[in-house]
């Protein structure tokens, strides 16, 4: 168990807001549950929905005061911030495009942001809300979620130990099926707005589940990603944003990669799958199995590293809940980040730094995917010219 969490007595909970996250949204209800696992958040208000009438009945539905059922995130956050009861963070957990406008409106009235990846639909929006964060003073997390996993923190404090050696290759892949038909066509919500420029920005496949390859092979590796060369393609005729990927990365310091993201591999569901590889050996971690972590030394036999059975380090153990053998994985991932945040904001209640040991994917991770897309977009134009990231 975590130290701090609730059994512990972690403190008053912090009142949260929402915007977005009603009928129908999917992603709504696990930021909801994530908020709540750990129990350090109480939802108190939100802006459920863009129109009025459904977000009234979503906020009826979740047991919230009608008065603080509100149209529009504006309004939530102007009448939020006047209260004295008012909410100390927000949510927000809309498409790409409401992203930037939602936060930097609770930000610069000093409340707290968990904010849904990607950070924004273009490099100049994300670099706007940073400033807009680094002036307010609060807590921003971006909940790229599978950096919450346990066995993804055991393999990142094993590369920072030097237990890898220098790290050479990393490859990463997400392949996913579920567009392999044109299913926007059916008026199916969560695919409309993924294959739409002007709710996603100029990524598809590369802006929904790229970045999330992108930044855990950043996150576990440590290092940071210099240049691309990348093949963006729409296989579904008619289809406005890309749908596959395939990218060779150069990082900082001289490693080499590879990341392919697709969404339309029949077959494949969740398949997130990371290698990395350095001079004294290499791990395999794969999303579908996330208690699991191969670790290959060189010159030894490949052993599997498991969450429950003692393999786990002190990285993996902080962030672990439940006993060896049962599953540990997507709404945790979450919900590690929803606690990690919640220190960082009891900290800030209390005037205090946080903890040295929290971490969370925050603006510079944002930053960081927005540059990694932009350089895609733009080096598959020129037909897959080596691009530099600009973050």
């Amino acid at each position: 168990m975590v130290a701090g969490r609730a059994d512990a007595g972690f403190g008053r909970r912090i009142r949260l807001g929402m915007v977005g996250g009603g009928e129908g949204a999917f992603i709504g209800a696990v930021h909801r549950i994530a908020a709540r696992l750990d129990d350090h958040y109480e939802l108190v208000a939100g802006a459920l929905s863009s129109t009025a009438e459904k977000a009234a009945r979503s906020a009826a539905a979740l047991g919230l005061d009608p008065k603080r059922s509100y149209p529009d995130f504006e309004a939530l956050a102007k009448a939020e911030a006047r209260r004295k009861d008012g909410i100390e963070a927000v949510a927000i957990v809309t498409p790409n495009h409401v992203h930037v406008a939602a936060a930097i409106a609770f930000l610069k009235r000093g409340i707290h942001v968990i904010c849904d990846k990607p950070i924004a639909t273009s490099l100049a929006e994300a670099k706007k809300l940073a400033a807009a964060a680094e002036a307010s003073g609060a807590v921003f997390c971006l909940t790229h979620n599978y950096t919450g996993y346990p066995m993804v923190r055991h393999a990142r404090a094993m590369v920072a130990a030097g237990e890898l050696g220098t790290i050479r290759v990393i490859q990463v892949e997400y392949p996913q099926d579920w567009l392999t038909t044109k299913l926007e066509d059916s008026g199916q919500k969560q695919a409309s707005w993924r294959v739409d420029p002007k709710r996603s920005g100029a990524g598809g496949c590369i802006g929904d589940i790229g970045t999330h390859a992108f930044q855990i092979a950043n996150f576990v590796s440590g290092l940071a990603c210099a240049a691309v060369s990348a093949d963006l393609t729409t296989f579904v005729e008619g289809r406005a944003l890309d749908d596959n990927v395939h990218c060779l990365l150069r990082y900082h310091g001289g490693a080499k990669g590879m990341l392919w993201a697709s969404q339309v591999a029949p077959g494949n569901e969740n398949a997130l799958k990371l290698r990395v590889y350095g001079t004294k050996g290499g791990l395999v971690w794969e999303q579908e199995q996330p208690n699991h972590l191969w670790w290959s030394p060189f010159g030894e036999p490949t052993r599997l590293l498991s969450r429950g059975t003692g393999g786990a380090n002190a990285a993996a153990a902080r962030v672990t809940r439940i006993p060896a053998g049962h599953p540990e994985g997507y709404l945790e991932g979450f919900a590690t980040l929803y606690t990690e945040a919640a220190h960082a904001i009891l900290a800030a209640r209390e005037g205090r730094a946080p903890e040295a040991d929290v971490q969370f994917p925050g603006i510079t991770d944002g930053l960081q995917g927005m540059a990694f897309i932009e350089a895609a977009v733009a080096s598959s134009k020129a037909n897959g010219r080596w691009t530099a990231l600009k973050a």
